[in-house]
Parts: C-alpha cells; structure tokens; sequence
C-alpha cells in the first residue's frame, strides 16, 4: 500500500516516539565545590592515615618556627630604629634646642653686661653676643629642617625666627644711645630684655620640651618589651616538643634529628632575643637615667645661671626704675628667685652624677654658686647706700666681682654637660649595638630550623613508603 509523501508508517512513528523520550526524569547536575571545600576534604582524608597526620604536624611545626622569626625580625627591627633615633636623631635634636634656649639667654646676659661698661663694651663680652645670635640662629635653621612631622616644634621656630632680629634690633638700639650717653639706652635694654624673657625664652623652652618629648617617646618605644615575639617563640618550641613526643610514643625513638635542629635554632633565636634586649634595654635606661636626665638637669642649671647673672646686671641699669607689684625691685627678685631654682638644680644633679668626674664640676659649682651670693649681697648693699661706682665694681670688676662667680659656674656647669653627654652617647650606642644583627640571624635561624623541621618529617615519611 502506498504512503503519502513525507510521511512515516504507523509503527515506525511509534518507534521514532519511544526512542526519543526520556526513559527517566532528568536529574540536576551536582553543585561544584569550591577549591577550599576540596582542599578541606582533602585535608580531612589525610588526616585519617598516619602519614598524613605526620605530614600536617610537620607543616604546622614549620610553619610556627617560620612564624617566631619573622615575628622577631619584625619587632626587633622597629627597637632597634626607635634606638637609633634615641642616637642619632631626637637626642641630638634636643640637645640642639636647649643650646638654643642657652645661646638666647647667654646673649642676654652678654649684652646687660656691656651695657654696663659703658660707651667702650668689652671687645670680648661683643664677640661673645655675637657668637650667642650666631650659634641660636644656624641651629633654628637645623631644627627646622629636622622637626617637619610636629607642629608645635615648628611654631615655636616660626616665632623665635621672627622675634630675634627684633631683639637684635633692639640691643643695637641700646648700644648705640650707650655710646653717645643717652639714658634712653637703658630704656631699649629693659624692653630687649622683656622681648627676650616673654617671646623668646618660653618659645625655645616650647621647642627643648617638644623635643625632649620626642626623645621619651624614642625612649619609650625601645624599650618595650617584644612580647609577640617572645609569645611565638613559646609556642613554636611547645610545638616542636609536642611533635618530638608524639614521634617518640608512636616510634619509640628517642630523637628526630630534623626536629632537634629546628628546637635547637627556635632555642638560640629565643636566647638571643631575651639577652640582646635585656642588654639594650639596661644600656638604654642607663642613658636615661645617668645620660638624659642629668642633661636635662644641667641645661636647667645653666640657663637659670644666665637668666641669674641677665638680671643681676639689670638691677644696675634699672637702678629701681621696674617694681614688682609689692614694691621691690623687679630684676633683683627674678635674680634671686632663679638662684633659689639653680640651688635646688645642682643638688638634683650632684644625686644624677654616679661617678667622681660628673660629680666633682657639680661640687665646684655649688661652690661657686654660695660665693656668687654672697659677693651679691654685698654688692646691693654698697649701691643701697649710695655707692653706684662701688657696686659696678662689685659686679663687673675684674677682680672680686659676682661676674668672676658666674663665669666660674658656667664653666663648671659646661664641663659637667660635656661628661654627661659623652656617657649618654657611650651608653645609648651601647644599647642599640645590642640589637644588631639579631633581626638578620633571627630570620636566618627561623628558614633553617624549618627546613630542618620539614628533612625531618620527610624522613619519617619515607618510611611509610
């Protein structure tokens, strides 16, 4: 029988029909894992076998001891910067910034006291100002290249640089009607001695305590114990006796050469780091104690010193012409008020002084310092009864005078900052060689001791094979 055109018999389309339909419902397509899945699982399955479990203990292991040293590396490396800025950075800087605030006062106490020579100021007490302005100024200079991260430190130079070319200006307005005898002179004096006490000592004081702070700071940081480090390196040798134990209770042999390295190397990098920063530390606070804050002392020392001797000589310019508010004579009770803070600081510095050289400057000054009054006292008691000439005499003379006094605290306060200095310098750069190289060995020791972790490991699990 014939079938039309394009078409199929019966059975065949029946055929066709049953081929092409599903013989079950389809079912979705299983959701992929994600990589850490699988590694977990992976992870999981070894850790079921022994060799697997051996091969994670020895990872972990490796790992902690890779951990101890970098830890190290890390914070030894910040110490040792903070104690080389203690060194090399803010020590210095605050040593400049109280040979600022000296330098000011010096050069008023130079300036008060050629004013009272007379018309013909002293060839040296001239070259002495000068060297003060110059000394103050290229050290501004310094300081502000190196003081660019604190804002206080940078105004208090912004304003010393504005205000000292007025209180030069000032001096040199002094000199000048000095000379042709005009009594306006000492009118410029006083008001460049109020410039200099109430705009230029409290910004160089700002300046030596924002400094001195950053030094602390240093201090501070140096200091601190690295106890990440030291809790680290704890935990990597308990791991690496834990896994010697375990090899040992599941091997019966007492020693894993590989893992006695590496406990080895973890013990050498934890000694090291518990010795160098003990050492460093102590050295550090010794500069502290016996170095910085001597220093401190002594600046304080010789800048009430100055400030003393400034207005001393301003008693005489003045002769009563500026009164405190209960009447009395202005230059002469600031003189005697710093005397009292100067006494005070040579004690605090004889107790800071721990040998016969820091000491024995510190002695002659106080000497000096009893000698100074006393010569003093009878200086204001010759000008109360009338006697200028005598009193000048008593003050500036070349014999016999209060200035003879000064100078020799000056220079004995100077001989005494230069010992402290030098045992400062000696004990800092003490503290911070302590810390060399450890950063370096510790992460040499810390690579090998888990090299020698995982040779171990292997070892073991070769057996297995």
């Amino acid at each position: 029988m014939a079938h039309p055109p394009n078409t199929r018999a019966p059975d065949e389309a029946s055929a066709t029909a049953r081929t092409s339909a599903p013989a079950y419902p389809a079912q979705p397509p299983a959701p992929r894992r994600g990589g850490w899945a699988e590694a977990r699982e992976r992870l999981r399955a070894a850790a079921t076998t022994e060799p697997g479990r051996l091969w994670i203990v020895g990872t972990v292991v490796a790992l902690l001891v890779v951990a101890f040293g970098a830890v190290t590396a890390w914070e030894v490396t910040d110490r040792a910067a903070a104690a080389d800025d203690v060194v090399s950075r803010s020590q210095p800087l605050s040593a400049d910034a109280a040979s600022i605030y000296r330098s000011l006062a010096d050069a008023d106490t130079a300036a008060a006291s050629g004013f009272l020579a007379g018309a013909k100021e002293p060839h040296d007490v001239r070259l002495r100002y000068e060297a003060d302005i110059a000394t103050a100024s290229k050290l501004l200079v310094k300081a502000a290249a190196n003081t660019t991260g604190s804002s206080g430190s940078a105004q208090s130079i912004a304003q010393l640089n504005e205000q000292l070319p007025v209180y030069n200006g000032l001096i040199e307005q002094a000199r000048a009607n000095n000379r042709q005898g005009f009594p306006v002179g000492g009118a410029y004096l006083r008001y460049a001695n109020e410039k200099m006490t109430n705009d230029l000592l409290p910004a160089a004081h700002t300046l030596y305590a924002a400094e001195t702070g950053r030094l602390y700071d240093d201090y501070d940081q140096a200091e601190t114990w690295p106890y990440a480090a030291l809790a680290v390196g704890v935990l990597a040798l308990g791991g690496l006796f834990w896994a010697q134990r375990r090899n040992y209770l599941r091997t019966n042999r007492v020693f894993n050469q590989g893992l006695l390295a590496a406990s080895a190397a973890s013990v050498v990098v934890l000694l090291w780091l518990v010795a160098a920063h003990a050492v460093a530390s102590s050295d550090l606070s010794t500069s502290r104690s016996h170095g910085q804050e001597s220093l401190k002392v002594l600046n304080d020392a010789r800048i009430n010193s100055l400030q003393a001797r400034a207005n001393e000589n301003l008693t005489l310019v003045a002769r009563g012409a500026v009164l405190t508010a209960d009447g009395k004579d202005k230059y002469d009770a600031d003189y005697k008020a710093e005397m009292k803070n100067l006494v005070a600081q040579l004690g605090s510095a004889d107790k800071l002084a721990d040998d016969s050289s820091g000491r024995t400057p510190v002695s002659d000054a106080q000497s000096s310092v009893t000698e100074w009054q006393q010569r003093h006292a009878t200086a204001r008691t010759t000008d109360d009864s009338g006697d200028y000439d005598g009193a000048l005499k008593q003050v500036i003379g070349e014999t016999g005078s209060t200035g003879q006094s000064f100078d020799r605290v000056d220079a004995a306060l100077e001989k005494a900052i230069g010992h402290e200095q030098s045992e400062f310098t000696r004990a800092a750069s003490d503290g911070k060689g302590a810390l060399t190289g450890l950063p370096l060995g510790a992460a040499v020791l810390a690579v090998l001791g888990a090299a020698a972790a995982g040779v171990g490991v292997s070892r073991r699990l070769a057996e297995y094979r």
